[in-house]
């Protein structure tokens, strides 16, 4: 696979459509020749704004600040027009059968997928790291999970790869599963073997889906993990607002060009959900995003991403008492998702130490250490005072406080009853404490990273407790 894909980018045909941007080209007239307007937004293109927000936005962004159906810019749901045309793009740079916009985040692409792939009562396999939306589109779609629980990283205190020989085993011992949906990668950059995983999947004719919203640059460079699409997934989501430069809650759902998955169904399943409205800027800077990756200035910058995250890993690892997540400690990752962590200091201890001394702000932070992402858009002399700071707080002898409160819950679930049972049952509302040995109806997560600590049907016990210092009062299942 990676020869093909360093055939594909030297004959440079990653490129094509580069130049083609029909979504802002449409935005482009629309602004240019303005019809007289007696339709949403309200505003008028800017024409009552309040005037602290116009200066700060500034005002041409108003005159594009429509939705779809006006002035020939198409429609997204049913696609038509300019916007049909971007997505083919987006399909083709892709490579997908289908790719579908999404301007309401990855959130509606994991509710679609699962309304789009899934039946109530359906037996579904869920990796336990997932963002809360794949459990949300189980939750709606009706479908029982079961959990697959990865490698946990004790050292690091964070979920790890999949093991395919614990998918095998499930997929074995349950000949009702009819999805296998995965994270991939982690939010922390760490890679499992999909290719794999999708090979056991089809042996056992399984659908694959996988939520691959922090990878959406794999398929524009050959120094990175290879796409879920062109590894045997089925179904695979992209946050294209998250690495690849679209503007926040632009995302991806693609259909892989081997899925037997029907596209009317996928469809079908985001008119349901989707916004009605959908943003015209959000869905231009998705065809925008697309365009630029596909460029030649596209390719620089992840090679740049790249670059400088093999830069600052290097770097890291001469710095006394700093540890940088890779292939060392038994994992792959993506490089330029960097995980350290310095001996002493909790995550959340040197996150605040980089953003009160520093004026520097990550991605996360953790338990035991913080997460780094080198980005498109990310320049070398950031690294290199980043660096700085990384290196004068690991030579200094700061006191971290007594950690009570924990952030990555690496607990493996008790599950008493179906989520989706449990969350239309009964319920109550009980102190913590007394929450105790009770049975969740609720879905406790916290972002970032989005992972569940506890879902509806799940029982809660002591060891919950010291993720749940945000919670004063936990809804459990109604005693009669």
């Amino acid at each position: 696979m990676n020869i093909i894909r360093k055939v594909r980018y030297k004959i440079g045909k990653l490129f094509k459509g580069s130049d083609n941007v029909p979504v802002v080209e449409a935005l482009k007239k629309y602004k240019k020749n303005p019809c007289t307007g007696f339709h949403i937004p309200g505003h008028n293109r800017g024409n009552c704004i309040g005037a602290d927000f116009k200066d700060l936005m500034g005002s041409e962004v108003f005159a594009v600040d429509s939705t779809d159906e006006f002035d020939n810019l198409g429609t997204l749901l049913p696609q038509s027009g300019a916007i049909e045309e971007a997505q083919k793009l987006a399909a083709e740079a892709f490579n997908s059968k289908r790719t579908f916009f999404i301007t309401c985040g990855s959130t509606i692409g994991n509710i679609s997928l699962a309304l789009g792939a899934t039946k109530p009562n359906d037996e579904i396999v869920i990796g336990r790291n997932c963002h809360r939306s794949v459990l949300t589109g189980a939750l709606i779609s009706g479908a029982n999970p079961t959990w697959l629980i990865p490698k946990k990283l004790e050292d690091w205190e964070i979920f790890g790869n999949i093991d395919p020989k614990d998918l095998e085993n499930t997929l074995k011992n349950n000949k009702d599963i009819k999805l296998v949906w995965v994270t991939n990668p982690t939010y922390e950059g760490v890679v499992s073997d999909i290719k794999e995983i999708a090979r056991i999947c089809k042996k056992y004719n399984v659908i694959l889906a996988v939520d691959e919203a922090h990878g959406s640059l794999w398929n524009f460079s050959d120094k990175l993990p290879t796409s879920a699409l062109e590894q045997g997934a089925d179904l695979v989501v992209h946050s294209l607002h998250k690495t690849g430069g679209a503007m926040v809650q632009s995302s991806l759902l693609h259909i892989s060009k081997t899925s037997s998955i029907d596209p009317d169904k996928i469809e079908a399943a985001l008119k349901l959900v989707h916004t009605t409205s959908p943003s015209m800027i959000l869905t231009a800077s998705l065809d925008s995003a697309r365009a630029t990756l596909c460029s030649k200035k596209g390719q620089n910058a992840v090679n740049s991403a790249i670059e400088n995250a093999k830069f600052f890993r290097n770097e890291l690892k001469k710095i006394e008492n700093v540890s940088v997540l890779d292939e060392k400690f038994g994992v792959k990752v993506d490089v330029t998702k960097i995980f350290l962590k310095i001996k002493g200091l909790s995550g959340k201890k040197l996150e605040s130490i980089l953003e009160k001394l520093y004026r520097i702000e990550i991605e996360s932070a953790y338990d035991e250490g913080i997460l780094i992402l080198s980005n498109i858009g990310s320049t070398r002399s950031e690294f290199e005072y980043l660096l700085s700071a990384i290196k004068n707080i690991a030579q200094k002898h700061y006191k971290d406080e007594e950690r009570t409160t924990k952030l990555m819950p690496l607990l493996d679930p008790k599950i008493l009853m179906s989520p989706r049972d449990a969350y239309f049952s009964p319920k109550e509302y009980v102190s913590k404490e007394d929450a105790v040995n009770r049975i969740c109806t609720e879905v406790i997560v916290f972002c970032p990273p989005g992972i569940s600590i506890l879902l509806p049907g799940e029982l809660i016990t002591k060891e919950h407790l010291p993720y749940l210092t945000n919670k004063d009062k936990i809804e459990v299942l109604k005693v009669r």
